[in-house]
């Protein structure tokens, strides 16, 4: 059945939208559940009874400072007085002795070193632990790995922007014609070469596209399709047409939207950003970031970095950068 959908496919999206169906229509059959967002590994959540202990010692021992203080402090009630007895037992300290103070003082700070000790200990086994999980999680789904590590979405007080002006700023970047400076460099490189051997017409079979998805991993973290390499595996029927379609991408040196297109989403901060900039260097900014992702692939957070590093440098700004992501920053 897929075969004669396939023969009406034009282009990679439908081809890519069929396979898509084909999944759903897999999922529904067997019973499969489509979102993963609810899978659990099966292990209790439950606190180790150690812990437990652990944290109820602390509460009990930061309780009983705060008697002892309030005892320092000249507070005599029978209650205060009993706990401060229970506190000094089997020390041959009496409450009638000279230097009780001292000895108030030198026992507080014993179970303040005391909490300290057992914070310490609960701190190693939750880094561990998560340590642990983490690398577990990497190696068995990177998907829910990524998103726990995401960062809360923190929206906006401020005031929302006006829809005029941000239309009338993005149209200023892409719709204003722009005269490039082509540079002398760029004959010296196209001059020295001229003399290299251009590369042999590749020419794409459904073995180069089986042998691709064969040393894919399964349940990789899938792209904004959302479709795994364990479906392309298991549908060799599209093996055939991806080879075809790749090859016309190729050959026409064109790319469908599905691979082109993505989505700029501008949201308003009620904070001020780490710095400010005036309205020319957030412009020029911007058309430094465009310019860049249009000679290449899209940015990755490391082109990100160097970018807003090197225009930092370059205003005498370096000092705000203080080694942020790009989800910290202002753009």
């Amino acid at each position: 059945m897929l075969v004669t959908y396939l023969e009406a496919s034009r282009d990679l999206c439908e081809t890519d939208s069929i396979l898509f169906g084909a999944v759903l229509a897999v999922c529904c059959i067997i019973g499969a559940k489509l979102s993963t967002a609810g899978r659990t590994t099966g292990q209790s959540s439950a606190i180790p009874a150690w812990r437990t202990g652990i944290e109820e010692r602390i509460a009990k021992a930061r309780a009983l400072i705060g008697r002892l203080i309030c005892f320092r402090s000249g507070n005599t009630r029978p209650r205060i007085v009993r706990t401060v007895r229970m506190a000094f037992a089997g020390t041959n300290v009496s409450l009638s002795q000279p230097d009780i103070m001292q000895k108030l003082t030198e026992r507080i700070d014993d179970l303040k070193q005391r909490i300290a000790a057992w914070g310490k200990r609960i701190r190693r086994y939750t880094e561990r632990s998560t340590r642990f999980n983490q690398n577990r999680l990497f190696q068995s789904d990177q998907k829910r790995l990524f998103k726990s590590l995401e960062r809360p979405m923190v929206s906006g007080t401020g005031p929302v922007p006006n829809q005029a002006d941000t239309v009338a700023f993005w149209r200023s970047l892409w719709s204003e014609p722009v005269n490039h400076n082509e540079g002398p460099w760029m004959e010296v490189v196209a001059s020295q070469c001229a003399g290299i051997t251009p590369m042999d017409p590749v020419t794409i079979t459904p073995y180069d596209v089986a042998e691709a998805v064969r040393r894919a991993p399964n349940w990789k973290s899938p792209g904004l399709n959302g479709l795994h390499h364990y479906w392309l595996k298991g549908f060799v029927v599209f093996h055939a047409m991806l080879a075809r379609q790749f090859q016309e991408v190729l050959d026409r040196k064109s790319l469908p939207s599905l691979f082109t297109t993505d989505i700029t989403h501008l949201v308003p901060k009620g904070q001020g950003p780490p710095f400010k900039l005036t309205p020319e260097e957030e412009l020029n900014f911007v058309k430094v970031l465009i310019v860049a992702s249009d000679y290449g692939a899209p940015l990755t957070q490391l082109d990100l970095r160097i970018l807003v590093h090197e225009y930092l440098k370059k205003n005498n700004r370096s000092d705000t950068f203080h080694n942020k992501m790009p989800g910290e920053w202002w753009v």
